[in-house]
């Protein structure tokens, strides 16, 4: 599991004004909630900035004053001028203590759709999911393997460990092998290895 380490300062003073203040003075604030416990801090930057602009799942260990918390990012709120970091949410990880998060899509295996020249068009990234925080895990894996030309992958077909809960709609789409426009033009797709699925779909186009 990747961890990215803050160090933050306490906040001795909260509100709009308090918060401007330290925007201007290149600090953000931030709040973390959980387990009955409020912590309201400031952190630079360059301290986030690993957690904020990433497309992968890390976890965050926020030192305050000398105590650890271990927690994950919730929300951002940016500037609708500048997109510059205005304010960050952290929820505090507690043992047994369900939490829902989003975790990115990774495939496995060769899908032959792909081999005999389709397109895998990943059409989710992000699926989430509830459990525990000692479940928690980088990414969740599908397997392409054996995915033909015009055959996709949903939300069902994705790996989850025992405890973890999936919140996405079972059949919504992952991914899909794409049949290109050049592949159908040359005629080539009737001496491909299409299931009975795909071929009733190519026949009904042609209609």
């Amino acid at each position: 599991m990747n961890v990215v380490k803050v160090q933050a300062e306490k906040r001795t003073e909260v509100g709009t004004k308090s918060s401007k203040s330290l925007r201007r003075e290149g600090k953000i604030p931030c709040v973390l909630y959980g387990n009955d416990q409020v912590e309201y801090f400031t952190v630079e930057f360059n301290q986030v900035k690993g957690l904020v602009y990433t497309p992968e799942f890390k976890l965050a260990e926020i030192e305050i004053d000398g105590t650890v918390h271990k927690c994950i990012l919730k929300d951002i709120q940016m500037h609708p001028v500048t997109d510059a970091i205005v304010h960050i949410d952290f929820l505090r990880l507690v043992d047994d203590v369900k939490v829902k998060v989003e975790l990115p899509i990774a495939f496995k295996g060769d899908s032959p759709g792909v081999k005999n020249g389709g397109k895998l068009i990943q059409t989710m990234r992000t699926i989430k999911i509830k459990t525990t925080p000692d479940k928690l895990v980088d990414k969740l894996y599908v397997s392409i393997q054996g995915l033909k030309l015009g055959n996709s992958v949903r939300v069902k077909d994705v790996e989850v460990g025992e405890g973890v809960e999936v919140m996405s709609a079972l059949a919504t789409p992952v991914a899909q092998v794409a049949i290109p426009r050049a592949l159908k033009s040359a005629g080539a797709i009737g001496d491909l290895d299409l299931d009975e699925e795909e071929e009733t779909a190519e026949t009904a186009e042609e209609a």
